[in-house]
């Protein structure tokens, strides 16, 4: 479905350096692009991010009134996005202008979008994270820019800690514990419905994030390594994963095998769970007016393993521009503009409370005073890990698939731990074979 834009609202900045209306930006001086144009812009509606999207497209329509932007609404699940993006792509529809891309699909979209080199502002890319531009560059082709970044935490119930003498749990053993104490309170108390943890247990890339969290947190290795060596048929990888399965049903509900983001949060601003793991989006949300758990909970690095390596999954969504857009000038113009200083600095002092791509934002003395999560975030993203994108490239989609359809098999009990990891080892290693007999 496609949503039109409505209003038209303050803008604090406009883009790029192919038109005539030109507007100084705080990180760079942009222009409107020339000529009548419309945009479909691919974005998501994880909680209020497509409102959010929407008043940037206002913004932007309201600097520029020769652009007319649309939004199309995407699935919450990464990997049914990719599914439907996979379908526009093969088909080469001029349809979508601007996809909104996880930050592990830059190999996958690469022949299907345009190098941005070609439109940015000179300096512009800058301003961002070396690193996160310098992955969205593939053979010299830059085919997206870094929009926010992501690395997942642990939320936690300050009030129930309190109530139940406990401490932060900063192993994954101490959090089963303490999942266990407090449900096993709460439900006695008589909310039967009390979770003590809810995470994303559905088969799609949300499942590959956090069991690549139990991975690496456990081994301090991701499941393909960057020179192509599969690492997921260990003694300690097949614990976490039994673990993990003793959760369903137990400190966990029956049905977290079919939650992503949305599902998990839903449990817990309904105030029925101690503890959830999640993006920093479900922050500010929390504490939204409609939230039962609003100023009652807190937000800290996720739990470590046996080897104590903290191990984030490493998150983050892109902008990129379809090479088969009939406006392409027009798209990149509008993606550069979201992405902008100005747009990165309100979108992170919304609710939604995206983190940005640009450093000299995290020592901004507004948002820090706004958003007490900008403060704890450093050292979450500095231990971030990044899933192997890097060696899998274009077949990252299928590396992960197999790697989230076998812990899904686990977490519903259709195969045991050890039988799962001895046959994901051998799908992974004719993947990786593949790959290197395509180098």
């Amino acid at each position: 479905m496609v949503r039109k834009s409505l209003g038209l609202l303050l803008v604090l900045a406009v883009v790029m350096s192919l038109g005539v209306a030109s507007v100084s930006a705080q990180d760079t001086a942009m222009e409107c692009p020339e000529g009548d144009a419309d945009v479909v812009i691919a974005a998501g509606a994880v909680g209020i991010e497509f409102e959010v999207v929407q008043a940037q497209a206002d913004r932007f329509m309201a600097m520029c009134p020769n652009v007319s932007i649309s939004l199309l609404e995407t699935p919450d699940l990464a990997t049914d996005r990719l599914g439907l993006y996979q379908q526009y792509w093969e088909a080469q529809t001029p349809d979508v202008d601007i996809y909104q891309v996880d930050v592990i699909w830059a190999g996958i979209i690469a022949p299907h979008v345009v190098d941005l080199l070609e439109y940015v502002p000179e300096g512009y890319l800058d301003q961002f994270f070396p690193a996160m531009v310098a992955g969205q560059n593939i053979g010299g082709v830059q085919v997206a820019i870094p929009w926010f970044t992501d690395a997942a935490g642990l939320y936690y119930r300050t009030d129930l800690l309190e109530k139940y003498s406990l401490e932060v749990p900063t192993t994954w053993d101490e959090l089963t514990a303490a999942a266990q104490t407090i449900q096993d309170g709460e439900r006695a108390a008589g909310n039967a419905d009390f979770a003590g943890y809810v995470w994303q247990g559905n088969a799609y890339e949300g499942l590959t994030c956090d069991a690549h969290e139990w991975l690496v947190s456990e081994t301090g290795e991701t499941f393909i390594s960057p020179e192509g060596e599969v690492n997921v048929n260990n003694d300690a990888f097949v614990a976490a994963l039994e673990r993990a399965a003793g959760w369903v049903g137990g400190i966990s509900p029956e049905g977290v095998t079919t939650y992503g983001e949305e599902e998990s949060r839903a449990v817990w601003q309904a105030g029925n769970a101690a503890f959830m793991r999640n993006w920093p989006y479900a922050y500010g949300l929390g504490n939204g007016e409609d939230s039962a758990v609003a100023g009652l909970f807190d937000y800290a690095p996720l739990p470590v393993g046996a080897n104590g390596t903290p191990a984030a999954c490493l998150g983050g969504w892109q902008l990129a521009v379809s090479k088969y857009s009939d406006n392409p000038a027009a798209a990149a113009a509008v993606a550069i503009f979201m992405a902008s200083y100005d747009e990165q600095k309100i979108r992170a002092l919304s609710p939604q409370g995206a983190n940005p791509t640009i450093p000299a934002l995290y020592e901004d003395p507004e948002l820090i005073d706004a958003n007490p999560l900008f403060s704890r975030m450093g050292p979450i993203l500095a231990s971030a890990y990044p899933r192997p994108s890097g060696f899998t490239a274009a077949r990252y989609n299928d590396a992960s698939t197999l790697f989230f359809s076998a812990v899904h098999s686990v977490l519903t009990g259709t195969t045991d731990a050890k039988t799962a990891v001895e046959d994901l080892e051998l799908d992974l290693q004719d993947l990786v074979d593949e790959i290197k007999a395509s180098m």
